[in-house]
């Protein structure tokens, strides 16, 4: 069978329930990687979702960050948090096993901080944070498991994946330390899956909303789904989904959606 992945930050899961439920319904994904929700537990749309046949797996905040991972498959072995700071209270990152009729994969949902600007503390976070998800995913990959690491990354990792590489360069989300900083992840043997079947194609993920950035094209791809050896030998497809952005009051985000051979 073909397991339907997909992730997608969606800046605010209250603001776009109408836009996810909609997509959930007409594209039935089977799991659904969400970033940035601005939603704790007590607030989350869990009736809405579960109704449509979802699992839900929740590390939220109040007001900002929080992530999920939502399933039609049944989940175990849940993780909140990125482990190598026990002090990092931000929720950015979740982890779980999805169990089918004879076969397993373990998702990930990420939010890497967008580090506003390079001269700033938030962006020296955002350097250990990659730091901290590097090590993780050397020790992941250890397990030889079909894995799915997707989320808002907030890099860019070539000047194909940004609509102005010059002017770019060396400004948030296209720094070259941030570029490195995800360059040694993918170098630990994880493989981009939008990259493997669109190896020269420009597609963007992120518009501004200021200056009306969609309309213009000018886009990042800084939303990544990355694959594990054993996941990457069953891509079938991958696509990025503009249509969400298209809509009314949209997420500054496109989903983007894998295929995967189980």
């Amino acid at each position: 069978m073909t397991v339907k992945i997909a992730t997608w930050n969606v800046n605010s899961i209250r603001l776009r329930i109408a836009h996810l439920t909609d997509w959930l319904r007409n594209s039935a994904p089977d799991i659904v990687l969400l970033q940035e929700l601005k939603a704790t537990s007590e607030v989350f749309p869990y009736m809405e979702i579960e109704e449509l046949g979802y699992n839900v797996a929740l590390f939220g905040q109040k007001s900002y960050n929080g992530v999920a991972i939502l399933s039609k498959l049944p989940l175990s072995d849940i993780k909140n948090g990125l482990p190598g700071d026990d002090g990092d209270a931000e929720a950015r990152y979740i982890e779980a096993i999805a169990s089918g009729k004879g076969f397993a994969l373990r998702v990930a949902s990420i939010y890497v901080p967008n580090g506003q600007s390079p001269d700033s503390d938030k962006f020296q976070y955002k350097l250990r944070f990659l730091e901290r998800l590097r090590a993780h995913v050397e020790s992941l990959l250890r397990f030889e498991e079909v894995l799915v690491i997707g989320g808002d990354y907030n890099v860019a990792p070539d000047p194909i994946d940004v609509y102005d590489p010059q002017g770019l360069d060396g400004t948030t989300c296209f720094h070259p330390l941030e570029r490195a900083a995800l360059r040694a992840i993918t170098h630990l043997g994880v493989y981009d899956a939008f990259r493997i079947l669109h190896p020269e194609k420009q597609v963007f993920s992120w518009w501004d909303y200021r200056g009306n950035g969609f309309d213009a094209g000018k886009g990042m791809r800084i939303d990544h789904l990355l694959l594990s050896p054993q996941a990457a030998d069953r891509l079938e497809s991958c696509e990025i989904v503009h249509s969400l952005r298209e809509l009314e009051k949209p997420s500054d985000h496109a989903p983007v959606m894998c295929g995967l051979a189980l």
